[in-house]
């Protein structure tokens, strides 16, 4: 009778951990138990660190950890460690920047070779079964450490210090510049514009991400430039949309987009989708029609929401999931996502086959390298030039299109389908509660905006504690919460920003206290008065040992894969100041900004969120605040909402509520004329102008520059 063997990660709360629980390796959950077995056994530790979304992660597991013989390789020579990515960002974050000091590359599945108290001397990224393309098997990767650490133990000790050192040093900054304005500002959008790949969209070559940063950062700058230059970077922002929108990293069947693609023209997607993803393009595509009045961008919005309503949201109890695979096997690359010829003409009647195929571009001859007979579903011609191709008129056509996507996408829905990691992660589940509020308002959908509400009062009831947050709101498929995962700065800045988002949204007063007290905890917790700008994670404890590179507080500034915590700070800082008056706040964003005003435009693209942080303390704050409950009120909202600027909020209440405003505004508005009608208030630098009862009038102040 066989027994069922298990590791160390059969307690564990994560997806991708438990997903190894029965592999013959020893696997250890990240923790001082851990450590201690390491430093008590004088033995170096294998960290593996993946994620569930991730096809190589799974790939090597296959390959290399459910294999015996390598397994016991690890289990004599080491104390192996696996580590989610998504559930311990703070600890991928210093061994992507340790691997990287070694290899100059990093990504997932990290493969980093440590001391026993966590220093990393060696370390890569995915390694084959056996020798080729370049790459060492994982066996002579894992027998020559072995053999390094147990015969030339100072070499090891040595480079172990190195790369300590240079992970400490990637987090010095030059010394502060002190005011950083309009100038800068000017050069990370040259940056972008640069980089903009004019026939196809996006930014630089092949892989291409969606950098969605820039994106909104492009956006907002429109409007702030004369024509010539107003005119290129719109065409940068919506080039770069429309092309996406077009490409196979746009999932055309269930909507939503997948995290980017390898060719430069939107074709082949890596095909896992992530929310945090998802949450900031539709931020995109809602600002963008918000500027733009493009229907199509409000239609791509509409799509996305439609993917996240449907698989990556709690519909019962609120809340937004963390991901959804690539592939529903190994043996699956993309499979789920594409189409043969025959797969479609299948479902599809001659005539939508005749439309569709030629609309999705699915020819006999693929996209996919592993079977070339698959297509990526992306559009290369106009409605009209299919019709035209198919003989129909494009009535016709536009009918046959409608019906066949309904069809094509129960049939995929019949195949086996990609895991979904129910896991809710705070920062990632604010990014997309703030996404909702805000498509909820522009595009006038109620039941977005309810969701959205709904699942900001499920994570702080779940995740908001005594002055603390974690980063995890609930796991997936009913595994217990267990002991609170201590925040980082990100669990604190992106719910204090949906806490304000959804303040503006509804005039519930409480929403702003949670963004203030949100506001100053990180502060309390992570802010360095020393040297200003915020750290990553909390001081130790006095009698607290960080567990291996922890022990390097880190200061984030670059926007990968989500925008950096310092910006989201900065910009958190800067809209509670302008609704409090606290000069301490704007003062620490200030701070935080000249921190790194030297380097940030090297970072280019990647610094977007900086950018946007910046041109909030550029521009005076400008709150639109509408007050009242008929049509009137909602017209007046509507065209507050007409152009998108990071330094506008535009605030809906009703007068039963300007009895409880936060301080800035209570100076103001309850000591207006009494009236029955609703009307508009615009605020600027803590001055009101005269209430507005006419949207006509309110557009024209707004135009002005407002």
């Amino acid at each position: 009778m066989s027994v069922e063997v298990k590791n160390g990660l059969m307690s564990a709360r994560s997806a991708y951990l438990r997903s190894a629980m029965h592999q013959p390796v020893q696997w250890h959950e990240w923790s001082a138990e851990a450590f201690a077995k390491a430093v008590e056994q004088d033995k170096p530790i294998l960290l593996d660190i993946g994620a569930v979304w991730c096809h190589w992660c799974h790939v090597m597991d296959r390959e290399s950890y459910e294999n015996v013989e390598t397994a016991s390789i690890i289990n004599e020579h080491f104390i192996a460690i696996k580590v989610d990515r998504d559930e311990r960002p703070d600890v991928d974050a210093r061994y992507q920047a340790a691997v990287a000091a070694i290899s100059g590359g990093g990504g997932w599945p990290l493969t980093a070779f440590l001391t026993p108290d966590g220093k990393p001397f060696f370390g890569g990224t995915y390694f084959p079964p056996v020798d080729g393309h370049g790459r060492p098997s994982l066996r002579r990767v894992l027998l020559t450490m072995a053999e390094a650490f147990m015969d030339k133990r100072g070499e090891v000790d040595e480079s172990a210090s190195s790369v300590m050192s240079a992970i400490e040093n990637s987090e010095q900054f030059n010394e502060p510049v002190p005011d950083p304005g309009a100038e800068l500002l000017g050069k990370l959008v040259e940056s972008a514009i640069r980089q903009f790949d004019g026939r196809n969209g996006g930014f630089g070559a092949q892989p291409k991400f969606p950098n969605s940063g820039a994106i909104d950062l492009l956006i907002d700058t429109v409007h702030r430039l004369n024509d010539e230059g107003a005119k290129a970077v719109r065409l940068a922002a919506t080039v770069s949309l429309e092309k996406m929108a077009k490409g196979g990293i746009h999932d055309h069947l269930a909507g939503g987009f997948h995290r980017y693609s390898v060719d430069e023209k939107w074709t082949v997607p890596h095909f896992e989708k992530m929310s945090y993803d998802n949450s900031e393009l539709l931020k995109n595509y809602i600002h963008a029609y918000q500027s733009f009045r493009e229907p199509e961008f409000a239609r791509v919005a509409r799509d996305i929401m439609r993917w996240m309503d449907e698989w990556l949201s709690d519909r019962e109890q609120g809340g937004f999931y963390a991901s959804q695979d690539a592939d529903e096997s190994l043996d699956d690359d993309g499979d789920y996502f594409t189409w043969t010829m025959d797969e479609a003409a299948a479902v599809l009647t001659p005539d939508e086959m005749a439309i569709a195929g030629r609309y999705f571009d699915i020819g006999e001859i693929g996209d996919m390298h592993h079977n070339p007979l698959k297509n990526t579903l992306h559009i290369d011609l106009g409605i009209e030039t299919v019709a035209k191709q198919a003989g129909a008129t494009v009535e016709r056509a536009l009918e046959l299109l409608a019906s066949a996507k309904p069809k094509l996408y129960a049939a995929r829905k019949l195949r086996p389908t990609p895991y979904v990691d129910k896991t809710i992660y705070t920062p990632w589940n604010a990014m997309c509660i703030s996404a909702y509020l805000e498509a909820g308002r522009v595009l006038e959908d109620s039941a977005a905006t309810a969701f959205a509400l709904k699942s900001l009062d499920r994570m702080l009831a779940s995740a908001w504690k005594d002055g603390s947050m974690t980063h995890v709101v609930a796991y997936g498929e009913a595994v217990e919460n267990g002991p609170r995962l201590a925040g980082g700065l990100e669990d604190y800045v992106f719910p204090g920003h949906a806490a304000l988002d959804a303040w503006e949204a509804t005039g519930e007063l409480r929403y702003f206290d949670v963004a203030l007290a949100l506001g100053k905890a990180a502060i309390a917790k992570f802010y360095d008065a020393a040297g200003s700008a915020f750290f990553d994670t909390e001081a130790p404890a006095e009698d607290e040992v960080p567990l291996g590179a922890l022990s390097v507080r880190r200061k984030p500034l670059q926007d990968s894969p989500t925008p950096a915590g310092n910006s989201v700070a900065a910009a958190l800082l800067l809209r509670l100041e302008a609704l409090t008056g606290r000069e301490e706040f704007a003062a620490k964003a200030q701070a935080t900004l000249e921190c790194f005003a030297g380097v940030v435009e090297h970072l280019g693209l990647y610094a977007a969120s900086y950018g946007l942080a910046l041109q909030r303390m550029v521009q005076a704050p400008v709150q639109v605040c509408v007050i009242g409950s008929d049509e009137l009120a909602s017209e007046l909202e509507k065209t507050a909402l007409n152009r998108y600027a990071v330094n506008r909020s535009v605030v809906r209440l009703r007068q039963d509520q300007l009895g409880a405003l936060p301080p800035s505004l209570a100076q103001t508005l309850p000591h207006l004329p009494e009236t029955a009608e609703s009307f508009a208030v615009v605020c600027s630098g803590f001055i009101c102008m005269p209430p507005i009862a006419s949207v006509e009038r309110l557009a024209e102040v707004l135009a002005a520059g407002a």
